[in-house]
């Protein structure tokens, strides 16, 4: 077995309590002894198959009230009630010169405290543990609403609702050790208890809160066990930042196919010239077409005990898929002792090119090279990222055309054009990676 002693970056206020049981009768928490009884906002999406095509009806929420109005404005009143650990909007950000265009941020306030615990990084699926730190003991000041389908097909918002045996469980509270403006975490139905472990319908609702947000500036990110998440409690994590990540401005080349995906719409990119090798998804007849191919390959991944990061990109409509190999390296030794004094553990924003520095010294000296040496001991090397392809590939009921050859195609610059959400983050106003 191997393991390695990792000190978690603390997700919630409520993390370092060392009591093991939820205290049901004092603080409202997130355990079913309180949840059922509470009344917390709730957002209720419609349950369009296909929402980039629907839009507002009269009496519902204008376009922009989830993301703008209800989310960072929500987030906005957590700060200034003093619940997050340090000021996010006060870190320095700045883009690494060269052609790549690495997003570099001087975030202190992430160093490691906490005491040192055992993570296990040589099982991608774990049970749950009910004795480690799970997000049912964060207090519901934390909560900003609940997130779930309603069954009208309107989108609808309720600054009170009793959350209930059958309500929506699905919760989005702050991460109080935030990366970004708007750093937020999404926990499906938070009183199951969930592992750290993709399923369908999970995966599903993480795109619709990509959908619901409709900027290219909002994404979501998912870690598995074994590729930095800290928390075997199933969570996605999500945030605001202006600028495109250097992985969404990065070439692709859509693989072929002899059989498979026909009626689901979707299409198959792998990344041409970036330093982590992975795959695209894109398109899909629906979002649940989309929904379900990626899921299926994010849960072949975890059956074959592949440690992964997905980056859920363009309001829910293009997804990045990383199996990577760092943790492994790591724990064998094989990972340069310059890097690791860094701390930089490359999670799913990392990889994605944004990198989050706990060290003034990094922060000033960080180059592109750098960057790219860090990204390169994530990747898994090409004669094993086809062999995990066609792991991917069979589980899906896919088959490339070893005939058709398709020509690489450069990302769009339209997807990051000025957009008045830009208005939300503080860097200065022209920052921009990749000319």
């Amino acid at each position: 077995m191997m393991t390695m002693t990792r000190i978690p970056t603390v997700l919630s206020n409520y993390q370092e309590d060392d009591s093991a049981e939820p205290r049901a009768c004092g603080r409202n928490c997130l355990g079913k002894c309180c949840l059922p009884v509470s009344k917390l906002p709730l957002y209720s999406f419609k349950g369009d198959a296909n929402p980039r095509n629907s839009s507002a009806g009269t009496d519902e929420p204008p376009p922009d009230f989830f993301l703008n109005n209800l989310l960072l404005g929500q987030w906005e009143d957590r700060m200034s009630r003093g619940l997050f650990r340090y000021d996010v909007t006060a870190c320095e950000t700045n883009v690494i010169p060269g052609g790549c265009g690495f997003i570099a941020q001087l975030n202190e306030g992430r160093r490691l405290k906490k005491r040192p615990t055992e993570f296990r990084i040589d099982r991608v699926l774990q049970p749950f543990d009910p004795a480690k730190f799970n997000f049912t003991k964060v207090g519901q000041e934390e909560v900003l609403f609940c997130f779930g389908a309603g069954k009208d097909r309107k989108a609808r918002f309720l600054e009170s609702a009793t959350v209930g045996e059958e309500n929506s469980s699905n919760v989005v509270a702050i991460n109080v050790s935030p990366i970004e403006y708007g750093h937020v975490l999404l926990i499906p139905r938070v009183s199951d208890c969930l592992p750290q472990q993709i399923d369908p319908n999970s995966f599903l609702l993480a795109l619709r809160m990509a959908v619901e947000a409709g900027s290219p500036y909002f994404r979501l990110g998912y870690n598995s066990l074994g590729a930095f998440a800290t928390i075997n409690h199933l969570h996605f994590q999500a945030y605001f930042l202006s600028m495109p990540f250097p992985v969404e401005r990065a070439s692709t080349q859509r693989i072929p196919v002899a059989k498979g995906l026909c009626q689901s719409g979707v299409n198959i990119s792998r990344l041409l010239n970036y330093p982590v090798r992975g795959l695209v998804y894109e398109g899909g007849n629906s979002l649940r077409d989309l929904s379900d191919v990626v899921s299926k390959s994010c849960m072949c991944l975890q059956d074959n005990n592949i440690p992964f990061n997905v980056l859920i990109s363009d309001s829910g409509w293009r997804i990045f898929l990383f199996p990577q190999c760092y943790a492994e390296k790591q724990a064998l030794g094989e990972v340069s002792q310059e890097l690791l004094d860094t701390q930089v553990n490359p999670a799913v924003w990392e990889i994605s090119g944004h990198m989050v520095l706990k060290r003034k010294k990094d922060f000033e000296e960080a180059t592109e090279q750098y960057a790219l040496r860090l990204l390169a001991e994530v990747s898994l090397s090409k004669a094993r990222f086809e062999e995990v392809k066609a792991y991917i590939f069979d589980a899906i009921e896919l088959a490339e055309s070893v005939k058709e050859k398709m020509e690489p195609k450069k990302k769009k610059e339209t997807l990051f054009q000025s957009s008045a959400l830009a208005t939300h983050h503080h860097l200065v106003e022209g920052c921009l990676v990749l000319q």
